[in-house]
């Protein structure tokens, strides 16, 4: 009987073990909530220090555009998305000085219409098509270089660099920039206009001239008075001694 009661107390023993040990491995398992559509701006909330550009996506509505592509489409997109410390580094007035138009290019060209890996980036042929339009004749040009893990990118205006990847789900990659990347074809500077020559004020003849010059007008004039005055004395001896 007493092997009896120890071999159940060992069976209940080894359920008891086997039980929380189940249950300790379906703690340490995290449950996943099923993932939502796709929506750029929550993501960017989430991530915090991105409102100025979630402000932008929403007034030129392309953070719809994104949402829907991305839901509706197997075709990937990859943003570099500017922090709020970025846009105060541009010149006071910049966004307000552009037109509704050039707001959404300035959008448009951080956002590249494929799906980019960190390590796609070493690999990746510039320039770089963007949303924003035509990256061959100069208007929206996007380079991208590597050094080691950093990853670079030139727009031909300013340089950035990519700070942190915010997220990536295979399809969508948003990718933290420390600069707001600016297009050439917005933000262009102007050649200078030529300096207007300088003209050298003309100098008036005659009296107006130097005081040397008007010397030599004075001294001129005496002596052509002297000249005078002899021909005439030496006239008036000539009829003297011819009457004599």
């Amino acid at each position: 009987m007493d092997h009896i009661h120890i071999f159940s107390l060992s069976l209940v023993i080894i359920t008891l073990l086997i039980l929380f040990q189940s249950t300790k491995i379906q703690a340490q398992t995290p449950t996943q909530s099923p993932s939502g559509p796709t929506n750029i701006t929550k993501i960017l909330s989430k991530a915090g220090q991105f409102t100025t550009l979630i402000r932008l996506l929403q007034t030129t509505q392309i953070g719809d555009q994104i949402d829907t592509q991305l839901n509706n489409s197997n075709q990937g997109l990859t943003v570099f998305a500017p922090t709020d410390n970025a846009f105060s580094g541009l010149k006071p007035g910049t966004l307000n000085s552009l037109s509704d138009q050039q707001k959404v290019s300035l959008i448009q060209f951080h956002i590249i219409p494929t799906f980019l890996s960190t390590s796609q980036f070493q690999t990746i042929s510039n320039p770089l098509r963007t949303q924003a339009g035509n990256n061959v004749n100069g208007e929206f040009p996007l380079n991208v270089t590597t050094s080691g893990n950093q990853v670079n990118i030139s727009t031909g205006v300013n340089d950035a660099t990519v700070a942190n990847t915010i997220y990536t789900d295979n399809q969508l990659a948003v990718y933290q920039v420390d600069k707001v990347l600016l297009p050439l074809s917005i933000f262009s500077s102007p050649s200078p206009a030529e300096a207007p020559a300088v003209s050298t004020p003309k100098k008036k003849s005659g009296a107006a001239d130097s005081p040397v010059t008007g010397n030599d007008d004075a001294s001129g004039g005496v002596g052509r008075v002297i000249m005078h005055g002899v021909v005439v004395l030496g006239v008036a001896m000539a009829w003297t001694f011819y009457y004599l």
